[in-house]
């Protein structure tokens, strides 16, 4: 019963370097995956951020 509660009580200290491994592969393989689609939604961001800017900087300022 000893030898029970020592196992889980050394497997539930934290997270171990395998699992930080995985974790990172996971999200690696999903950008690989998803690149286009990541970069679409990224380029239309900015895209729609230089615009929101344009309208503003053309935009006359009220006259004091």
């Amino acid at each position: 019963m000893k030898n029970i509660k020592k196992l889980f009580k050394t497997e539930v200290e934290g997270i171990g370097v395998v699992e930080i491994i995985l974790i990172l592969l996971v999200l690696i393989l999903l950008i690989v995956l998803f690149r286009e689609q990541i970069s679409g939604i990224v380029t239309r961001v900015f895209n729609n951020i230089n615009n929101q800017v344009d309208i503003l900087n053309t935009t006359p300022s009220p006259a004091p």
